[in-house]
Parts: C-alpha cells; structure tokens; sequence
C-alpha cells in the first residue's frame, strides 16, 4: 500500500473520528443542562423526574399551616390513622383478608374486589352523612391490624374535625385556578399547580399567604417501568424539612367556648342569627358563632348562602336608641332628668309604642329602660342627620371596625374578618326629614348595624368611649413555636373625636336599669348582675311580617369580663323574645367557666 493512501485512510479516520468525538460531547451537554434544568412543569428537574417516574404515593399532609385557639389548642390539622391499600401482585391469603375485613367493618369479597381493582394507594373510607370519609383508628386499633404485605397505616392530616367549630369565621379551603394564575403572574411562580387548594372563606382566605407551606408530606412506593408496584420494598415518608414551616396563626377564640356556644343555639333551636363574645379588656373576639351552620363539605347545598352572620348589617331595632340617646346628651337637646309623656302613639309618621296605653310619664334614662318609642322619636326629630351620623361613627358604627394594617409583615394591606359589612344610618341624608330621623331613632328606616359591631359598641362605653377595632388574630408563630410577629391591640377611632365618659357612664348605668326594672327583667335570675339593652326590628321577608330578635349587654356588673349581643332573625311577630334567653344563657355559661 503506498503512503499516499495509508495518510488518505489516517485521515479520514481522524475526521471521522473528531466527528464522532463532537456528537458525544454535545449528547454530553444536552444531558448535563436538562437534567439539572428546571422544567416549568412542577418545577423540577430531569433528575428529580426521572425518579418520581419510578414512585407512586398518597398526600398525607399538603404542608399548609394551622390555626390554633387562644389556648394553644388546634382548630385544623387534626391527626387521624387510616387503614391504606396499596397495590400488589399477589393478595394475602383468604383468611388473613377476612381477618382484615372484620377489622375495617366490610365484607373479605368486597375488600378483596376493592383490592384488585386498586391502581393507586386508596385510604379505607366508610360513608357517613351521604359522603365517604376516611376511617379513623385510635393507635391501639392500629395496632391490632394484622400485618401483611400493600397494608399501611398511616396518619392523615384532616384539614377540619367533624362537627360544629366556627366554620363561618374559620372559612375553608378549596381549589381555585383564578388565584392561582394570579399569584403564578404576581410572584413569578410558575410552577403552582392550579389544583393547590388555597383559602377561599374566613380567616383561611384572609390569611392565605402565611398559610401557603413549602411542601407536604407524601407516603411513596417504588414502582417498575409498567408502573406496577416492586415487591420487599417499604414505603417511605417524602416531606420538606423546615423548622420553620408551615406557620402556626393563634386566634383570639376559645375553641371549648365556640362549640358550647354552638351546641346552645342548636339545643334552644335557633334557625337564624349570630351570638358575638368579646373580651371588655381587649375588645378581642372570644366566640362568634353565626347560624345557620355550614361545613366546608356543604358548600354546595348552601346554595351561595354561605355567610358570617356575625359581620352582616341587618335592622337593629331598639339597640340604636343607644346611638340616639349618646347623641341626644353629646348634643345637649336633652338631659337624663328630663321628663316625657307617652301615651302609646306618637300622633304622626304612623309611629306608635310597643306598649299599649304608653308608658305615662319617664324620665330620659327611664325611657331607655323601658325602650320607649315614643321618646326616641322625639329626640330623632330634634337632632339633626349629621349629629346622628357622627355619634354613630364616634360608637363603631357605619364603618368597618375589624382589624387590618395597611402595610402588613410582608408590606401588603391585611383585612383579619372576612366578609365584613360597614353597616348605615341614613341611606340619604339628603331626604333624611323628621319623619325619617324619627323612625331611624327606633332602630329603623334605613339603619344597618351587625352583631359584631353591637357587641364592640358595649365595649366601646366600657372603654370611656374609645372604639376598639376587635381582633380575631393575635400572633403568627413559626413551626417551632418561635414568635414571628404580634398583631397589637388597635384603636379604631372616628376622626369626629369620641363621646366623653360621661355619657358612656350614663348609658351603662341604663343598660343596668333596663334589667333591674325594664325590659330585661328576665335577666335578674342570670348568675352574673347583668347590664343590657333590648331589641325588636320589624322586617318583611316574603310577605310576611317577621321580628329580628336583639339583645346586647355586659357582665358582670361590678367588674365587667365580657361584652355580648345576640341577634336572632326572622322570629314570627309576637313571639317570646328569644335574644333575652339566648342572651342570658350565654352570660350563665360564661359565669360558669370563671
């Protein structure tokens, strides 16, 4: 062979050869960069992929933070054991499967259907209440299952427990892909799924980007490239570690008070209303409970009526006279010895009182006591709609008075109560003439006042005056129980200034003589010396004539601990004013606890 051609065939090897060569480092780098690039698809890399493509696995606990009460105890992420199928090739033998069933309260030919069927991990559920929950064992019945192969028990974290715990102020959770696209947009998230479930009610909502964990907990099992499971392989528990997260948020509730509360309403058979508990100290929110009662699973039988009673505006009846007769002493038309005559109507505007034969001749604070209409007519016609309006504002009302901070931990605004209604005096005050400020005077007309801010408005006297804004967060704490911020204790004040002490004492001290000799005389047997106000808004739902039922106050007397209003709706006209029960017995159960 000649060298002309062995250097023609060396050549050519070689070009082959550096070809070769730039293939092999370009499959090299294509390989580096996607496996350590992240794919906007969940976020993770090849690698990472490339191993979930060989695990299955069921989310025990999607990572999202809890709500406690202001006794530390848990309102959400409830621990419960559940019996969980995972698939295998091979079922256990028959008599350890019925074994299995008696233990899960099923039949070994249902299990062992269910069991075959299975192509993921399926949690052992039993149907309750028209809809299938997950069986909950204690760890003594975990313990006692038999052990065999594609069994677990395992501890799911249930979002809510069963029953009544304030769902209404709590909220819920659910899946909401306009959010999310949202956030994907605002913090250049991506990678969010649009199935996260994030808060859509309550503080869930409110409170929903300190609730956003960093990453649940999973319990996984490998699986073949036919995604069938691999045999003498456990599972394992995949979870974020952090000692940070998720956060904890305290409320202000006493979580044992809230169901005491709730059960009462239930057992006094309340279909409609609100009971408000606020602390006299703090203003803080002790029990809010609102019926009737939804859990976050009934959403849809609810029928778009989901709704914190507690926070809507509804006609308050007599309990605005309170504004009227703050108004009347701040204004000076009026003083607590003057004398009126009522003969039971008012003689103009259709407007008569409640007792037949009126009440004869009383006194400013005796015609709070007895709630006459007749006096706060006239004192609605003396008084013009801009001093009403600003008395009102001065006591919490027309406005919003929950707490919120404008510049948050994270430099965004922060509502606490979600759905909360301001509330109004005069829908026009252009057109508010005597008639109109004489039926305003009585609670209503256009006048719109929620339980939360009656309630707040006692506390409001207790106070000299000054307006509390009520809290129902108090502190945000890490996983480990470090603090990471406080929510202080607010002031809400009107930019009209307060009313002075001395009408706040005037009006507690007809609160006291309302039940000492009017229309709360039925409080005098309450374990606690109670001190309140009564009241009956006339409405018309569906072309019938119906009462919302009021009744505010606080207790005890000599050193107040607690400032209430009860609201209960849509009672037939006539009827046993039920708010003075219901009133009285949530004093009775608060005086129990002391």
């Amino acid at each position: 062979m000649s060298l002309l051609l062995k250097k023609r065939i060396f050549y050519l090897l070689l070009s082959f050869s550096v070809i070769i060569g730039c293939f092999a480092l370009r499959l090299a780098w294509i390989q580096m960069n996607s496996a350590f690039r992240v794919i906007t698809v969940g976020g993770k890399t090849m690698n990472e992929l490339a191993v979930r493509q060989r695990e299955e696995g069921v989310e025990l606990d999607s990572g999202r933070g809890h709500f406690l009460d202001r006794n530390g105890k848990a309102l959400t992420g409830e621990i419960n054991w559940t019996p969980t199928l995972f698939p295998i090739h091979k079922l256990p033998e028959q008599h350890k499967l019925a074994e299995l069933a008696t233990a899960l309260g099923t039949s070994a030919s249902q299990l062992q259907y269910k069991w075959e069927t299975l192509e993921r991990p399926y949690a052992w559920s039993t149907r309750k209440n028209e809809r299938d929950e997950p069986l909950k064992l204690n760890h003594e019945a975990a313990l006692a299952l038999p052990l065999m192969e594609g069994l677990e028990v395992l501890p799911y974290v249930t979002r809510y427990e069963a029953g009544q715990r304030g769902n209404q102020w709590l909220g819920y959770v659910g899946q909401r892909p306009d959010v999310i696209r949202q956030l994907r947009e605002k913090q250049q998230r991506p990678g969010l799924s649009l199935s996260l479930q994030v808060g859509a009610a309550g503080l869930e909502k409110t409170f929903d980007r300190f609730l956003r964990g960093i990453g649940g907990i999973r319990a996984a099992y490998m699986v073949d490239g036919r995604r069938e499971p691999l045999g003498g392989i456990d599972t394992r528990l995949n979870a974020a570690a952090s000692k940070y997260y998720p956060l904890q948020i305290r409320t202000t509730v006493d979580g044992d008070l809230q169901r005491e509360l709730e059960k009462l309403a239930a057992d006094m058979n309340v279909r409609e209303g609100a009971i408000v508990v606020l602390d006299a100290l703090s203003g803080d929110i002790v029990s809010m409970v609102s019926v009737p009662y939804y859990t976050p699973y009934q959403i849809d039988l609810a029928q778009g009526n989901w709704s914190n009673k507690a926070v809507k505006a509804v006609p308050p009846g007599s309990i605005f006279k309170t504004v009227i007769a703050a108004t009347a002493l701040e204004e000076r038309v009026s003083a607590p010895d003057e004398k009126f005559h009522c003969e039971g109507h008012y003689g103009k505007y259709g407007l008569s009182c409640w007792k037949k034969g009126g009440h004869g001749d009383l006194t400013l604070g005796q015609g709070f006591a007895q709630s006459c209409n007749i006096v706060f007519a006239t004192l609605g016609e003396r008084l013009s709609t801009e001093a009403i309006r600003r008395t009102a504002d001065q006591l919490g009302l027309g406005r919003t008075i929950g707490w919120r901070d404008q510049h948050f931990l994270d430099g965004e605004p922060l509502i606490q109560l979600d759905q909360e209604e301001a509330g109004r005096v005069f829908s026009d005050v252009t057109q508010a003439d005597g008639g109109v400020r004489a039926q305003s005077a009585i609670g209503q007309r256009d006048v719109l006042v929620s339980p939360l801010q009656a309630a707040n408005l006692v506390v409001t006297l207790l106070h000299g005056g000054q307006v509390t804004a009520p809290r129902l967060v108090s502190e945000i704490r890490y996983k480990d129980g470090s603090l990471l911020t406080k929510l202080p204790i607010q002031r809400t004040d009107s930019a009209a200034g307060q009313i002075t002490p001395r009408t706040a004492s005037h009006l507690l001290s007809w609160m006291r003589l309302t039940v000492t000799g009017g229309t709360g005389r039925a409080l005098q047997q309450a374990r606690w010396p109670l001190a309140g106000k009564s009241g009956t808004a006339e409405v018309i739902q569906s072309g019938h004539k119906l009462n919302h039922q009021w009744f505010i106050g606080y207790g005890p007397v000599s050193q107040p601990k607690y400032a209430v209003a009860v609201l209960v709706q849509n009672r037939p006209a006539g009827s046993v004013h039920q708010a003075t029960e219901l009133f009285r017995r949530t004093m009775d159960l608060l005086a129990s606890r002391e």
